[in-house]
């Protein structure tokens, strides 16, 4: 259900800068994409599961402030961001 040490590794090796770079905003999208993608399977399943609903809500807040942030700072990086994750038409 959540995401293994190999999706995350291989994220971060698509989305970093530079080697060693797990911080950067690129790569907290991506790997907040990944578990809010894997929570919303679950509550396909588990409908009445409300708290960790609450959870989402929260991981959803904090990737719509980093993409706000990505957008403000650097907006050629948000546009290649978005259109590789999938996050907007």
């Amino acid at each position: 259900m959540s995401v293994t040490v190999a999706q995350k590794a291989e994220l971060v090796k698509k989305f970093q800068h530079k080697e060693g770079d797990t911080g950067s905003s690129e790569v907290q999208v991506a790997l907040l994409t990944a578990r809010i993608n894997d929570l919303t399977e679950h509550f396909k399943i588990n409908k009445k599961d409300h708290h960790s609903r609450r959870g989402l809500l929260a991981m959803v807040s904090r990737r719509r402030r980093l993409l706000d942030y990505l957008k403000r700072t650097n907006n050629d990086s948000y546009r290649s961001l978005i259109a590789a994750l999938g996050l907007r038409k």
